[in-house]
């Protein structure tokens, strides 16, 4: 067992909350990044304090050649044109985390939002390090765009991705993937969530935010190292643009759909979300970022009546998707 006071650097900044949740709950939990690595750390929470998923109409499971998918279809009969789907990628580290780890959200998108939610279960490091998880998100957006019409009844003019920190990083990469296929696959939006954007950050680099929140909770800077290393083990993939989709070459940019980007205050990931943003815009694209204030990297996942700013980031997700779809 590991003992993890808050930081007096994050202590005054951090949100009331949070800090008497970790005082109460996470003080005294080992991170994956002190002990040795064994499969089995996946058996417990990804992030505790999370909501029980909500009903929604059907739930079912389709596989890809590597990995598996569930689907969450709204209550109700669909539109004429079928129903706006949303592939979402899980958090994790690409290393943690699984299609059950963030069934909340994906109900909560589903319901509020009234569309299919595709969650993807893809491969995870180190025994399937980059770029397997690139492949199973790829796999995914071609399988809704072949199959489904025929059996989820999605409105293909109405498909939206998007993914929580290591997802939000899939997320990203498919984006400019999308742009690439033969055709290519028009997205309508994409949801990124405390997005990792660049795989070459680190304290000494160019995002404040790494430095700042080095000791921040949950997710200082030794732990991110940890999980890219067990996801990028050569360090010459780390620039490569499918890992680090901020370095993605200009041209694709423009041609990336709106975009709503969610970082926390107290997060080493936070600029580069917002520098990732920020590029888009310059693009040209329509982008909102927003910044939940006080708030540490993992509140997406905290919304179980523990945390308000989880709860508040997971609504103002919701409407920002029913927005694009129209569906408001």
């Amino acid at each position: 067992m590991s003992y993890h006071p808050l930081h007096p650097d994050i202590l005054p900044r951090l949100d009331p909350e949070y800090a008497a949740f970790h005082n109460e709950h996470l003080v005294n939990r080992t991170h994956p990044h002190e002990i040795p690595w064994d499969p089995s750390i996946r058996n417990a929470p990804t992030v505790p304090g999370s909501s029980p998923p909500l009903k929604v109409g059907g739930i079912a499971d389709y596989s890809l050649s590597k990995c598996k998918m569930r689907v969450f279809t709204p209550e109700g009969p669909a539109p004429v044109r079928g129903w706006p789907v949303f592939i979402f990628f899980h958090g994790g580290g690409w290393t943690l985390g699984s299609i059950d780890s963030e069934n909340a959200f994906a109900t909560n998108m589903c319901k509020y939002a009234s569309c299919v939610v595709v969650s993807v279960d893809y491969r995870l490091a180190p025994e399937h390090p980059f770029p397997a998880a690139v492949e199973d998100a790829i796999e995914s957006l071609e399988w809704v765009w072949r199959q489904g019409k025929s059996t989820l009844d999605v409105d293909l003019d109405q498909i939206a991705i998007g993914g929580s920190s290591s997802g939000g990083n899939l997320a990203a990469v498919l984006s400019h993937k999308a742009t690439l296929m033969s055709p290519p696959i028009p997205l309508v939006f994409q949801l990124l969530v405390v997005p990792v954007t660049d795989n070459t950050a680190a304290e000494s680099g160019t995002y404040a935010s790494w430095t700042e929140n080095a000791e921040t909770a949950w997710l200082p800077a030794v732990k991110m190292v940890w999980y890219r290393q067990k996801y990028l083990p050569n360090a010459e993939d780390w620039p490569k643009w499918e890992s680090s989709p901020i370095l993605a070459p200009d041209e694709l940019f423009p041609k990336s759909p709106k975009t709503w980007v969610a970082v926390t205050e107290l997060d080493v990931l936070r600029d580069e979300g917002i520098a990732y943003g920020q590029k888009l815009m310059k693009a040209g694209v329509e982008v909102e970022i927003k910044v939940y204030k006080g708030a540490p990297h993992p509140i997406m996942a905290m919304d179980g009546g523990v945390l308000t700013l989880g709860k508040q980031l997971v609504s103002d997700a919701a409407l920002a998707l029913a927005q694009a779809f129209g569906t408001v």
